[in-house]
């Protein structure tokens, strides 16, 4: 797509990002760029890309690109919303099974030899989930989706967000809105679902986890710095809570030797949630549209920091 229209420099390689010595050296003379949410975006890229106009992100979140700045310098930021929703939904209920059932664990033993015993009744057992209380912490695209498909286990839903949905509710009538104390309390699982802002930065600290009740479950499918690292292992490490199931972390990627891999209640995955290959396309081209859009003097698809068109209008960036 980008082909068609644009004069691209690719990184080549499929699995490291470019250094940043090296985007800093190969954004001097362009116009747009396409990233990933591994390339950490910030004035000093810009300032070495006088002529950049927009930045086309590969990812529903943008908190690595400094959207001030952009917005300062009249450079356009978009994103892909929407096209990794039911990947991440889905991917959210698999670790919700995998660490509630002990799928993982499970595995573990058959793999390292340790099935040695006859079945009996107490062997890996977990809690079902039909009668139990889920607690969603945002209801975004990717929370909605979430309790869409957990609803299918007959599940009472607690939801905390910045506002109420009563359109959700309607669809959804085991929904119920909550303070986030009621949700963490109340809730047997917790499944997170909110953006990286400086307001969600570390929400679910010691003083929250404490909230939780010794049964319940943490599940991360959003952003890694949402949760303070330090106080989920302590809350491990001291039973605050039954266990953890995580797809982001405050450090990626996340050291083998980490204490967070010493659990055997915790299920670990490497940042993958929108990792179906429909998904991966789907953001794939709405990246480039986006950019392609901008380019053409054209309103994109999902534009981040609307305040731009007052600062540069979209005629100003046309050039294709």
């Amino acid at each position: 797509m980008l082909r068609e229209c644009c004069e691209i420099e690719l990184h080549e390689s499929k699995e490291y990002p470019p250094s940043r010595e090296e985007l800093i050296k190969k954004i001097r003379d362009k116009d747009a760029l396409l990233c990933l949410l591994t390339d950490k975006i910030d004035a000093e890229v810009m300032d070495a890309a006088p002529n950049l106009k927009v930045i086309s992100t590969y990812s529903v979140g943008f908190d690595h690109i400094d959207i001030p700045e952009a917005t300062k310098r009249g450079i356009y930021v978009t994103h892909t919303p929407g096209v990794l929703t039911d990947a991440v939904a889905e991917f959210t209920v698999g670790l919700i099974l995998a660490v509630t059932r002990r799928i993982v664990e499970a595995d573990k033993i058959i793999r390292s030899g340790q099935w040695d015993k006859p079945w009996n009744p107490y062997f890996l057992t977990g809690p079902e989930l039909k009668g139990k209380t889920i607690g969603l912490i945002g209801l975004g695209r990717i929370g909605v989706a979430t309790a869409k498909r957990l609803s299918s286990f007959e599940v009472k839903i607690l939801y905390y967000d910045l506002e109420r949905r009563w359109d959700v509710e309607t669809v959804l009538p085991n929904m119920q809105f909550a303070d986030i104390d009621t949700v963490l309390s109340e809730s047997d699982i917790v499944s997170i679902h909110v953006p990286l802002t400086k307001d969600t930065y570390h929400l679910i600290n010691e003083e929250k986890l404490k909230k939780m009740k010794k049964t319940a479950y943490l599940i991360n499918t959003a952003r890694g710095p949402v949760v303070d690292t330090e106080a989920l292992v302590k809350a491990l490490r001291e039973g605050w809570i039954a266990g953890a199931a995580l797809d982001v972390f405050e450090q990626e990627p996340l050291p083998p030797t980490h204490p967070l891999t010493k659990f055997d209640n915790v299920v670990l995955a490497p940042h993958i949630a929108s990792a179906t290959i429909e998904a991966r396309q789907r953001m794939a081209e709405l990246a480039a549209r986006n950019l392609i859009a901008v380019l053409k003097g054209e309103m994109p698809p999902a534009l981040v920091n609307k305040e731009v068109l007052k600062i540069r209008p979209l005629e100003k960036v046309k050039m294709i």
